[in-house]
């Protein structure tokens, strides 16, 4: 297991740096975060200990679940999946990031809460591009005036934009929904909301990362490809086609 999953994080590190050297750029300017729905936490310590320092969970109870065995880890957590506001309490014991901000009601209660705390939490606005119902996440023409909305909480520091794109079609019709978000932030950037001047994209899983490093991603959220697919009752999932 452990020779497995170190030798998928070299192939995934390979196909990152492959692909920035294909667009141009550089490595260093693209994160792996690990997508580590259902993956057991003995499992996400391999790659801790082999190096990652990022992780990013869907469901608070996995996050809680796996707190034990990581906590004193060198890892820093996001939280990725829908975040529902009676959970916000609970996932901000554990996340460092949320990046599944989507509208101001949570904006508004992760706002009430880090007052109570004393603190203030990095977020990032998740934006629906591929215009899928089945997806959460912003319509792309509210996202300039949510930011703007959302400006106003102190305690929320807006970090990047995160999508999840369009998946399991051919290559280059996933490339539309992956552009689109770069082009989002472009537009952020000509709105010159104060404050707003570095705004990371996280989009690109396993099945598209290549596409999403070229057109600008900064952090992949890869799990398949490390992991393995996870068996979850008679279904097999895979962070490429479900959040």
């Amino acid at each position: 297991m452990k020779e497995d999953i170190i030798l998928n994080l070299k192939q995934v590190h390979e196909r990152i740096e492959n692909a920035c050297k294909t667009a141009g750029r550089d490595s260093a300017d693209v994160q792996l975060l690990l997508a580590t729905k259902t993956v057991p936490a003995e499992k996400i310590r391999i790659a801790i200990e082999a190096g990652e320092t990022l992780m990013g969970e869907n469901k608070m109870q996995e996050l809680r679940d796996k707190d034990s065995e990581l906590r004193n880890l060198n890892i820093e957590r996001h939280f990725i999946g829908h975040l529902q506001t009676n959970k916000i309490k609970d996932v901000l014991k554990y996340a460092t990031c949320i990046q599944s901000l989507d509208r101001l009601s949570l904006a508004q209660e992760l706002d009430k809460q880090l007052q109570k705390e004393g603190r203030k939490l990095d977020v990032f606005v998740q934006v629906n591009t591929s215009f899928e119902e089945s997806k959460f996440g912003l319509a792309p023409d509210a996202v300039i005036s949510f930011i703007r909305e959302i400006k106003q909480y102190e305690t929320l520091t807006i970090k990047g934009l995160m999508t999840i794109g369009l998946l399991d079609v051919e290559k280059e019709k996933m490339r539309p929904s992956l552009r689109l978000l770069r082009e989002i932030r472009d537009e952020i950037y000509n709105a010159k909301i104060d404050g707003i001047t570095d705004l990371k994209l996280s989009m690109g899983m396993s099945q598209d990362l290549e596409l999403a490093i070229a057109e600008g991603s900064n952090m992949v959220r890869v799990g398949t490809s490390i992991f393995g697919n996870r068996f979850l009752g008679k279904e097999i999932w895979n962070e490429n086609i479900a959040e």
